[in-house]
């Protein structure tokens, strides 16, 4: 009989976050993933756990998949905990998540605090409809092609930064999501000098032009309003399709997304994107 992954959440900053559930079983699993096991022995040490650890990080995760995959189907038990918040959500778990469930070994999910929706909720902006991208590309056309797609995003936008990347990041987004833009700055959710800023990106920029960035940042922003729609030649319309189409987004996924910001509609866009083919 095979043994059960559990992807255990932790606390993002406040020890007291920890659920009953998830401390119960991370003392009855036979092994802990995790990782930093120096991080993690100190939540193990304030709820008295004295389950082994071994390390499961971005740099070992594909040497460790195979052991820790060995131990699954001998029939051990293994919870999988990152150092803050869910498994497997901006941090290491997917690939092993993947190569469970190919082996048809069950995964189960104990529920914890995640950064995201926490900032999500306390933001004040539509909570009905959201996508939660993460941390951008670094630089280069990675990020700006990111950056392209997500000024015509009408859902409520949720993007982790670190302290020393914020002041570029607002300013790229100011530069292509227009500095007009309500977001939400949750900065060391849950820990001792926990803030939530309210404002625009002009104002945040302004803000953060005098004083440093300090902790790790939850970044809430608005959706593009669905009534902004930009006066677009056909040629504009045919210049933004190619972009898109070369990134490898379909002419429908295309059509539909500038159909947001355009006067015409998503067949006429359509339409348009048929013609590019023709010389």
């Amino acid at each position: 009989m095979t043994g059960k992954l559990y992807l255990v959440g932790t606390p993002i900053g406040n020890l007291e976050d920890m659920t009953f559930r998830a401390v119960n079983t991370l003392k009855t699993v036979d092994l802990i993933a995790a990782e930093d096991t120096r991080h993690t022995g100190k939540l193990l040490q304030h709820y008295e756990i004295t389950t082994s650890q071994i390390s499961y990080h971005d740099h070992n995760r594909k040497h460790r998949e195979a052991e820790l995959i060995k131990n699954l189907k001998q029939g051990k038990n293994v919870a999988l905990v990152t150092d803050a918040g869910m498994p497997a959500i901006s941090d290491p778990g997917y690939d092993l998540v993947k190569a469970c469930l190919e082996a048809n070994i069950s995964v189960i999910p104990i529920p914890g605090v995640t950064a995201s929706i926490t900032a999500l909720a306390v933001s004040g902006l539509p909570t009905n409809r959201f996508i939660f991208e993460g941390f951008l590309p670094v630089k280069g056309k990675a990020r700006e092609e990111r950056l392209n797609v997500l000024k015509s995003e009408t859902r409520t936008i949720i993007l982790y930064e670190s302290p020393h990347k914020l002041k570029q990041t607002l300013q790229n987004l100011g530069q292509y999501l227009g500095k007009d833009r309500l977001l939400m700055l949750g900065r060391e959710l849950t820990k001792r000098y926990e803030e939530f800023l309210h404002l625009s990106l002009k104002e945040a920029i302004s803000f953060y032009e005098k004083q440093e960035p300090k902790g790790e940042y939850t970044i809430v922003i608005s959706g593009k309003e669905k009534d902004e729609s930009l006066n677009l030649t056909s040629e504009e319309l045919k210049t933004e399709l190619r972009e898109l189409l070369a990134q490898g987004v379909t002419r429908s996924q295309a059509s539909r997304q500038l159909a947001k910001i355009s006067s015409l509609s998503r067949q006429e866009i359509y339409q348009l994107s048929m013609e590019l083919d023709e010389p």
